[in-house]
This record gives structure tokens, C-alpha cells and sequence, in this order.
């Protein structure tokens, strides 16, 4: 059959299936050939029992069933001499119990017209009815459409409904979205509310994004003590799935083995002293019955190829996890792009669009838990007469590699900045985008609730500051008063006490200057100053409570962006005081890279050639290819190299 000829066959074939489908809607619009009615709560739904029959293998069983006893109920001579009589046929009643009436409704309409309308409030109450009354092009549609609803909000409720559905391609969809999401997913109150062997389903996944196995094990204890009595029998099955020869012997001599479920099961001390043996090198012998209880209880779930025999014990398995492969990068993010810096490796990646999606003049910050947010900048909606200008907030999806809406905040406001602690994300004082007035006031944002709401404000109102979050406190440093005078001072914001404290001040009175911690100080370099720029450099030592002076930047800058990675920190771009041709000094975009090497002097750091191609409807190029010289540099300033996305810095973005 050549392509036409299929072509045509295929054209007559959705014709006749179209006819067919819209003459049973007719008839029963017209009530012709109607026998059955589905009694489902207070609602009588009549339809023809050839339809069911036909979409439904549940009523397919049900009617012949019906049909064999009714049939041999009767006297042979009158089933043989029966003649049929459809017009005059009493409509058979089927009785639907624990059935939602609009859900049966709906179900019905789609199976004369291919038509429903599935949304967040109805689909799990379709989905249960389609799995029940098994039809299957339902139960298919509604599984794409939580695929795609897929999110934050609803992944634990959906894995949980394809576990309970026996859906193994929802549920492994599902597992697999929280395994990449893992340490976001685990602070839903949702995830202490899991059974054990779907606890067991996720955390047995090789896919955990998470870089240390001490989370998975702490998770554990989370969910344990949110119901002490009847998850410590579950949880030898549990601890089977946690790979301690991953953690740190320290952390497994004095987190593990000290722990409460631990000490009071013997079950769980026996199984651990595999573990014991195994860091003191003593590998038992591999058996072949040696399993991990997972593989029974996960329904499935687990996708991987089956293990070749023989097998070790399932809790000594030390394979890393998806996250453990990660390495640290700096992002590097406008309006334009974000980009990706591997310093060690010395290559860059290309790690988003923006889109226009991303505001210019905003302020970034990555979390303790690699959450990447951006916040704030300038977006002018003229059609919006009320209010014109608008703060947005994203959040970056690093496994999508796009950026998300997230609530927007409350006000718009610019030269704030942003820190974080706990679970909270702070956008501290800066100017509201309408009258320059400069704010002291705290916005808060809950990464649980995804609201924002007012925290404590400051002592005084500042903007141009800088902010360094560092073990569950708020540093903020510097900045200018309503007058456009410097600040020199510091700050501490404690959200447990609910308390700002001020600390030593600065050396210089600054703003707009580059601010990180690094090696457990906090650096300080370069900014504005009363009369103009400034290189100095002074670094807090948050022990000793002091500062103390260290070597100057080379050059005066303002807007510089600091990161601490890997144990060394860079210093990227900014703005300095450059003469032009004319001989006229004047306010310049700076686009290099400096490191802090181990003899406190300042370096250029080098960068790799590297192209980026952007598709561009306004142009008649392919794109735009932006490259970057490499140079190597040892100790002493070279010849400086640009980079082409430079405007906000994020330390430890993997």
C-alpha cells in the first residue's frame, strides 16, 4: 500500500469511527435504543449498554454475566422462541454506589463524544473512577494531565495516587520528579505522612539528587519521630535503603550509632555493625538471599535492571547518588542569559534563556539548598495605570533549565538585597521605584507556605547595601542613608530571636561594594565611598568579632560580585572610572575575573574560549557568538579577558 492509498484508508477510517460516534450521540439525545440506566446517587444517567460494553471491560463482564443468568433463569423453549424487541425493551437499572454523580457524568459524556473537561479539582475523582470501572483511554488521559501538572505542590499526592492505582507509569514519573527535588520535596508537611514503603520507593531511587547520604538519613529521622510508635517497626525495611558507607565515619560514629531508634532496636544495631565492619575493611561474603526489603515492598516502583547474583547485604550499598556527581559552578545571570563558570574545569555552560523573563537590576541569591532566585528589578507595564512598576520573583529550574514565576513581591522596590535563613528568603530595605524613599522595612518570603509577609524591620532605613547569610544568621553591611551619606555599619539578624544587633563596624564607610564569606570571614571589597570609588578591601572575622585590613583590589570599583567556590574566591566584574578616547574619565562596565590566591594578593583569573549562539527573530544572523580569551595567569595582572553575562554573581550553584 503506497502513501496516498494509507492515506486515504486512514481518512475513511476516522470518518466512519467520527459517524459512528456521532450517531450514538444522537440516539441517545433522542432516547432511542436506551437500555440501561446508572443510577448514581440522586442522578439517573440512561445509556445504551453496547457503548459501555465496548469502552469498558468492567461493564463488559457485569452484562454478560447478567445476560448468562437471566438466560438461564428462564424456560428453554421460551429463550428459544424469544423475539427480540428493542423499542419495548425495559431499560436495565445498574446501581453505581460510592460513585460521585458529576464525576459519572462526565465519564459517560466522554465515551459518546470523546470530550472532557479534566481539571486540578477533578482529576484524581476521574482517575479513580476510570482505574474502577477500567477505561482505559481515561485513566490515559488523566495520567498525561498530571504529568504535566506535575509540581512542588502536588508530586507527593500523585505518586501516592500512582502507587495506589497500580499506575507504574505515574508513579515512577512521579517518584523520579521528587528524587530530583529531593531536599525541597522532604520539607513538605506531606512527607512525614508517607507510608513506609512509599518512603522506601524514594529513597531507594539511584536518581536522589541530594550531595551528602547525611540528608537522606536525617529525612529518615524526621519521618520516624512524626509517629514514634508505629514507624519503628518499619524502620530496619527503612534503614536498608540508606547507604551509610557514604557518610563520613565521624557522622556515622556520632549521629548514627548514638541515635535513639538505633539504641533501642536491636534489629537495627545488628544490621549496622555491617556497616561498622564494612569502614574498618571486613566485607562479608556475598549470598545469594541477601536483599534489600525494599525490592517487595516498592510495588514496582524501582525501574533499574535487576542486580546480578551474588548480592551484599542491600545496607551496604555504597553507589553515589544522581546529586553526588554534581560540581560546584558559578551562575552567572541578566537579562539576557545565564551562564555557567566552571572554574576548576575552566569551561562555561550555557544555563538558561532569560527571555525577558528576567528583570534587569535585580538582585540574586542562591540557598543552602542550591535554590536559585532571582527578585526585584525594573519592569514598567504602561497598560497598568494603577501600578506601573512591577518587582517580580523567579525561581531558576536547574533541571529544566527555565525560570519560574513564583509569587511576585509585595512591593516594588530596587538596590535592596536579598538573604536567607532557615526557610525564609529576606529582601532587606532598598528604595521604593516610585519617590527614591528609602525603606527599613523586611520582606519575608516562606518557601513552605510560597507567601510573603513582613519580618523585622531594620533599625534604620538604608539602600545600596550588602547582605551575606552564613549559618542561620543576616549579615548586612554598609549601604547609604536617605541623606546619600555612607555607612560603615553592620548588622546581625537573628530570625530565631526575632532581633536585629549591631556589630563592629566597618573600617570605610561604603555602598554598592562586593560582600561574601569565605573561610568563616567575611570579605569586603571595594564600592563607593563619600568622594567618589574605592579598592580598599577589610575582612570580618566572625569569631574574634574584629575586622581587620587586607590587600586592595586593584583597581576602584563599585558593584563588584563576590563568590566563595571550592575553597577560593573570585571577584567578577563591576563598574570602574575608565578614560575614554577623549582623555575624560568616565563610569565603565567591567566584564573580568579576579581569584584571591594563598599569598592574599588579587590575580586575574583566566577564562576559556567560549561561543553562545542565541536564535534572534529581529536578525538575520543565526545568532550571536561571544568569545572569551584564554590566558593563563600566575601571581601577577595580565592582559584582562571579557565574559558575556556578568550582572549578578551566585556562589555554589550546582
Amino acid at each position: 500500500m503506497d502513501g496516498r492509498a494509507g492515506a486515504l484508508a486512514e481518512e475513511l477510517r476516522v470518518y466512519q469511527m467520527t459517524l459512528l460516534q456521532e450517531g450514538l450521540r444522537n440516539l441517545l439525545d433522542e432516547d432511542k435504543f436506551v437500555d440501561c440506566i446508572l443510577k448514581v446517587g440522586d442522578k439517573d444517567l440512561p445509556c445504551h449498554r453496547l457503548v459501555l460494553a465496548a469502552c469498558s471491560p468492567h461493564f463488559r463482564a457485569m452484562f454478560l454475566s447478567n445476560e448468562v443468568s437471566d438466560e438461564g433463569e428462564q424456560p428453554a423453549a421460551q429463550r428459544k422462541g424469544k423475539k427480540e424487541n428493542l423499542d419495548v425493551q425495559v431499560p436495565k437499572e445498574v446501581v453505581l454506589d460510592d460513585v460521585d454523580p458529576t464525576i459519572m457524568e462526565d465519564i459517560l459524556r466522554y465515551l459518546y463524544t470523546s470530550e472532557i473537561d479534566i481539571t486540578d479539582d477533578n482529576v484524581q475523582g476521574i482517575f479513580s473512577v476510570a482505574n474502577i470501572f477500567q477505561i482505559p483511554s481515561i485513566f490515559t488521559v488523566c495520567v498525561s494531565y498530571l504529568q504535566r501538572r506535575l509540581g512542588l505542590g502536588n508530586c507527593l499526592s500523585v505518586f501516592r495516587l500512582g502507587l495506589l492505582l497500580d499506575c507504574p507509569r505515574l508513579a515512577v514519573v512521579a517518584r523520579d520528579y521528587i528524587a530530583e527535588r529531593f531536599s525541597a520535596v522532604a520539607k513538605d508537611p506531606d512527607f512525614l505522612e508517607l507510608a513506609p514503603h512509599e518512603l522506601i520507593a524514594i529513597i531507594s531511587a539511584n536518581g536522589l539528587n541530594v550531595e551528602r547520604e547525611e540528608e537522606v538519613f536525617e529525612t529518615v529521622l524526621s519521618w520516624a519521630k512524626a509517629d514514634r510508635e508505629a514507624r519503628m517497626n518499619s524502620l530496619p525495611d527503612v534503614f536498608d535503603c540508606i547507604r551509610f558507607r557514604l557518610m563520613s565515619i565521624e557522622f556515622f560514629r556520632d549521629k548514627v550509632e548514638k541515635n535513639e531508634f538505633v539504641k533501642a532496636d536491636p534489629q537495627l544495631q545488628k544490621n549496622l555493625q555491617l556497616v561498622k565492619d564494612a569502614f574498618d575493611g571486613k566485607i562479608p561474603d556475598a549470598n545469594k538471599d541477601a536483599g534489600s526489603a525494599k525490592d517487595s515492598k516498592s510495588k514496582d516502583v524501582e525501574s533499574d535492571v535487576e542486580q546480578e547474583m551474588p548480592l551484599l547485604p542491600s545496607i551496604l550499598n555504597d553507589n553515589r547518588r544522581f546529586g553526588m556527581f554534581n560540581k560546584e559552578l558559578i551562575l552567572l545571570v541578566n537579562d539576557e542569559a545565564a551562564v555557567a563558570y566552571d572554574p576548576l574545569g575552566n569551561e562555561c555552560f550555557l544555563a538558561a534563556i532569560s527571555a525577558q523573563q528576567v528583570p534587569k537590576n535585580h538582585s540574586c541569591i542562591v540557598t543552602r539548598e542550591n535554590q536559585v532566585f532571582v527578585a526585584g528589578g525594573l519592569h514598567h507595564n504602561e497598560e497598568n495605570k494603577d501600578n506601573p512598576y512591577q518587582s517580580y520573583f523567579l525561581q531558576f529550574d536547574h533541571l529544566e533549565c527555565e525560570w519560574i514565576g513564583m509569587p511576585p513581591m509585595p512591593s516594588a522596590r530596587c538596590l535592596f538585597s536579598l538573604g536567607e535563613a532557615e526557610n525564609s528568603i529576606y529582601s532587606i530595605g532598598g528604595q521604593e521605584l516610585t519617590g527614591n524613599t528609602t525603606l527599613d522595612s523586611v520582606l519575608c518570603y516562606d518557601r513552605k507556605s510560597f507567601k510573603w509577609g513582613e519580618s523585622d524591620p531594620l533599625p534604620y532605613k538604608v539602600y545600596g547595601h550588602s547582605v551575606v547569610s552564613h549559618k542561620g544568621l543576616v549579615y548586612v553591611l554598609g549601604g547609604k542613608t536617605p541623606e546619600k551619606k555612607c555607612l560603615n555599619k553592620m548588622l546581625v539578624y537573628n530570625p530565631k530571636k526575632f532581633e536585629w544587633k549591631e556589630l563592629p563596624p566597618m573600617n570605610v564607610a561604603r555602598s554598592l561594594c562586593g560582600a561574601t564569606v569565605h573561610k568563616n570571614k567575611i570579605w569586603v571589597v571595594a564600592g563607593v565611598v563619600d568622594n567618589g570609588l574605592t579598592a580598599s578591601v577589610e575582612m570580618y572575622d566572625i569569631a574574634s568579632n574584629k575586622w581587620e585590613i587586607a590587600v586592595e583590589f586593584p583597581q576602584e570599583r563599585s558593584s563588584i560580585n563576590l563568590v566563595s567556590s571550592n575553597g577560593v574566591m573570585y571577584a567578577i566584574g563591576g563598574f570602574a572610572m575608565v578614560k575614554n578616547e577623549k582623555e575624560e574619565f568616565e563610569p565603565r562596565e567591567i566584564n573580568d575575573v579576579w581569584k584571591l590566591q594563598i599569598s592574599a594578593a588579587l590575580a586575574q583569573c583566566s577564562l576559556p574560549t567560549f561561543q553562545l549562539f542565541i536564535n534572534s527573530s529581529t536578525s538575520s544572523s543565526a545568532g550571536i557568538s561571544y568569545a572569551i580569551t584564554v590566558c593563563t595567569l600566575l601571581g601577577q595582572k595580565q592582559a584582562h579577558h571579557t565574559i558575556p553575562y556578568h550582572t549578578q554573581i551566585l556562589p555554589a550553584c550546582k
